[in-house]
């Protein structure tokens, strides 16, 4: 009977082993630390790396109210410049992000999500159209209706994401920076829940 209770404990000890080590991100699978320091940016302490081009990216934003209720942090936003889709996608955001003075609402990344995903039946012209009205429906100036100046401001924006990623080597999205530190790997988690797990115990490393 000793020896049963005590390869019972034995087994639990194991089992409490495996579930504390199942829970705890580890780094190189779940994570890992950037190749720079990117808090020289001043980015907000979770931010995502996207581009509105990404299917993925799509689907992430409609969980992003989720995880920030999960971490408690207002998410931030760089968008990749890539290619040049990617960079017509970075203009369209930091045309909205630049007028707001802060990221697009929720509402307002789904519709230029949607706008800039439009089907293959659809034109040029109907892409242009339905971010046009995305623009003009909370007030804003059309990035295709940018005057110089507001043309120079929106280069020195994507300038400033471009400086990001590259430092950062974001080769992926959708991603999201911690504390300028580390990057989460977003492929290596099964749901949002797990995802919420990595950014709040990253946010407790140095």
């Amino acid at each position: 009977m000793k020896k049963l209770i005590t390869l019972a404990f034995v087994a639990l000890s194991a089992l409490l082993v495996g579930c504390s080590e199942s829970s705890t991100p580890q780094e190189g699978t779940h994570y890992k630390q950037l190749p720079a320091n990117l808090s020289t940016f001043r980015l907000p302490v979770v931010t995502e790396v996207f581009s509105l081009n990404c299917g993925h990216c799509r689907k992430m934003e409609s969980e992003i109210p989720k995880i920030e209720e999960l971490t408690g942090e207002s998410i931030g936003k760089v968008h990749v410049t890539f290619n040049e889709s990617a960079q017509i996608g970075a203009m369209i955001y930091y045309a909205a992000e630049m007028q707001l003075g802060k990221k697009p609402s929720h509402t307002m990344m789904l519709d230029l999500f949607a706008a800039t995903q439009m089907g293959d039946g659809a034109t040029l012209g109907d892409k242009k159209a339905a971010i046009d009205r995305a623009f003009q429906n909370r007030s804003l100036v059309s990035p295709y209706d940018f005057n110089d100046e507001q043309q120079k401001q929106l280069f020195a924006a994507m300038q400033l994401a471009d400086d990001i990623t590259t430092k950062g080597e974001i080769n992926s999205v959708p991603t999201f920076i911690v504390k300028g530190k580390y990057e989460v790997i977003t492929p290596a988690h099964q749901d949002v829940e797990s995802i919420a797990n990595t950014i709040n115990f990253l946010l407790t490393q140095p």
